[in-house]
Order: structure tokens, then C-alpha cells, then sequence
């Protein structure tokens, strides 16, 4: 059974950091790809970052390309997500999410997710 459990939100100013974490568990993940998305009040669901765990391809949102960065620890199981310049755009209940299909992550359809996680940037 693939758990994920995110962690490290929180409030922060606008132009702050704050760093993710995604301890994942119950399989190995070398085969998977692995992906941050995000859900804004009132919005749906959208695309941040994905990283595959066995090459640490990376890929980012427009919106957060230049300012976030995906990595992997693979002794930790854990995958992070380092935001930087943080804007109250960025506000929004952050997942983590797991599937071997990088097309079912691309379309935000992965068959694992987390419980997600807070982020609010004030201004």
C-alpha cells in the first residue's frame, strides 16, 4: 500500500521560502514518477512539478518555473519541494502525488495522493 505523507507548510511572507516534504512508503519508488500539485480556494486542481524517481528528471510549471525546485533523497524515501520568492498566488493546499505512469501524473491522474499540505503567502 503506497502511502504519502506530506509536511513542511505553513504561513509565510510574500518573497519567503518554504521547503516540502513527501515521505513516501510501501513500494520502490525507482520506477515512479512523482509529482507536487496544488489546489487554490475556489480553484481546481493544478500541475506544480513532477520528478521521476529513478532518473530525477525534472518538469515545472510555467508559473513556478525559476522559483521551486523538485528533488529526491532516495536513502529517505522522501521527495522535496524548495519554494522560493513566494507569492500569495502560491497560497493553496499543496499534494504530493505517485504513479509509474508519467502520463497519468502529466494529466493529473495519478493513482496515489497525499493529504496535502497548507501554504499561505500573505502579502
Amino acid at each position: 500500500q503506497v502511502q504519502l505523507v506530506e509536511s513542511g507548510g505553513g504561513l509565510v511572507q510574500a518573497g519567503g521560502s518554504l521547503t516540502l516534504s513527501c515521505a513516501a512508503s510501501g513500494r520502490a519508488f525507482s520506477s515512479f514518477t512523482m509529482g507536487w500539485f496544488r489546489q487554490a480556494p475556489g480553484k481546481e486542481r493544478e500541475f506544480v512539478a513532477t520528478i521521476n524517481w529513478g532518473t530525477g528528471g525534472t518538469r515545472y510549471a510555467d508559473s513556478v518555473k525559476g522559483r521551486f525546485a523538485v528533488s529526491r533523497d532516495n536513502a529517505k524515501n522522501t521527495v522535496y519541494l524548495q519554494m522560493n520568492t513566494l507569492k500569495p498566488e502560491d497560497t493553496a493546499v499543496y499534494y504530493c502525488a505517485a504513479d509509474r505512469s508519467q502520463t497519468a501524473i502529466r494529466r493529473g491522474e495519478p493513482n496515489h495522493w497525499g493529504q496535502g499540505t497548507q501554504v499561505t503567502v500573505s502579502s
